[in-house]
């Protein structure tokens, strides 16, 4: 079907078939080849709507007043268990948020093809980039040594194991790859799932929860309220690699067998056993209502949501979360400005959110 348009002496012709077909030539990957990056007709709303909630929730690491951290950090009353939580969440995230954004950048959203895609994955990356220039903040707030962060993050062997379990299905895709082997589409659909459901949305949340318990004991309410942004954020990522990979295996059935399934659940088990020795280095002795035991128990939890979530077995069925209180800390919308009393709202006006991780 053609339309015409007459502007004076001149006819524009456009052919609607061909645009239909443009869009029906929509992929995940080995899609239509386009430098347009013309994002309309959407055909993975999802990512657009995605996108707007989180342009919505934007923040920034120095609208949050951290005066009341720094007497805390600087005065008797933490225990070194405390301090040591602290120090382990700022060596961690400092580093291991941009081998997230590393990754969108690199590896995802150069084998993407749809342009919405890119658009939500570019935004995503961003985040990332607001995430450890927070962590940068709370450093140089608390004066600790940034030499120190960066040797917690290349000499604490559980770290290190943790960063190579990602980094190694990162370093996977860094080539030129062909899109249509479906060996290839394994390693970006494993890629998808370590980033997404095994790293933010399972290895991240140990720290996560022992930040917010000292939050939740009226400490340290400047990092407890950064966290707390961090993992809004972090749902929204989650959910995003969540639908990206299940639009993936939708258009590649092919991939998804059930020795590739398998081979995903034991790739959880691998993070879940990373993320609890983790965790008992950042807890060694329990302390002022935080129990190792727990927060494994909790990984425990959240892994088997997020393999829940993609139509995956679980590994722990019926285990129960210890924290409901966390449900709270991570629906959050606005919050009270603890120094001035006004509300704070980052969220604007042209959306709302709704957290997906309610159950957690």
């Amino acid at each position: 079907m053609e339309k015409s348009f007459k502007i004076g002496p001149r006819e524009f012709v456009l052919d609607q078939d061909k645009a239909e077909e443009a869009y029906a030539a929509k992929r995940v990957i080995n899609g239509r080849k386009t430098e347009t990056f013309n994002l309309l007709p959407l055909k993975y709303q999802w990512a657009y709507d995605l996108y707007r909630t989180m342009k919505a929730n934007h923040w920034e690491p120095e609208d949050i007043q951290m005066q009341k951290d720094i007497e805390l950090w600087q005065g008797s009353e933490l225990s070194d268990v405390e301090r040591w939580i602290i120090r382990m969440g700022i060596g961690y995230f400092s580093a291991a948020e941009g081998i997230v954004g590393d990754n969108i950048i690199h590896v995802v959203r150069e084998l993407v093809t749809a342009p919405e895609l890119k658009l939500v994955l570019g935004r995503h990356a961003h985040e990332e980039n607001i995430h450890a220039d927070s962590l940068l903040y709370m450093i140089s707030s608390l004066g600790i040594n940034p030499h120190e962060c960066e040797a917690m993050f290349e000499q604490i062997p559980t770290i290190q194991r943790k960063n190579d379990f990602v980094n190694r299905t990162s370093h996977d895709l860094r080539r030129d790859v062909d899109m249509t082997d479906p060996e290839n589409k394994k390693l970006l659909a494993r890629n998808i799932f370590v980033f997404g459901q095994c790293m933010e949305g399972t290895q991240f949340y140990g720290l996560f929860g022992m930040i917010l318990s000292l939050y939740r004991q009226n400490k340290f309410p400047g990092i407890g309220q950064m966290f707390r942004y961090t993992l809004r954020d972090e749902s929204n990522h989650i959910e995003l690699f969540r639908n990206l990979f299940m639009d993936l295996i939708s258009e590649n059935m092919e991939i998804w067998t059930p020795d590739f399934k398998a081979e995903l659940v034991e790739t959880m088990r691998e993070a879940v056993a990373l993320e609890k020795d983790f965790i008992r280095d950042c807890l060694p002795v329990s302390s002022i209502g935080l129990n190792a035991d727990e927060f494994c128990q909790y990984i425990d939890y959240i892994a088997d949501y997020r393999l829940e979530g993609i139509g995956l077995d679980k590994l722990n069925p019926g285990v129960q979360n210890p924290f409901p209180w966390l449900s709270e800390a991570i629906n959050m919308k606005k919050e009270q400005n603890f120094f001035e009393g006004k509300v704070t709202e980052y969220q604007k006006a042209s959306a709302l959110v709704t957290a997906d991780d309610d159950e957690l």
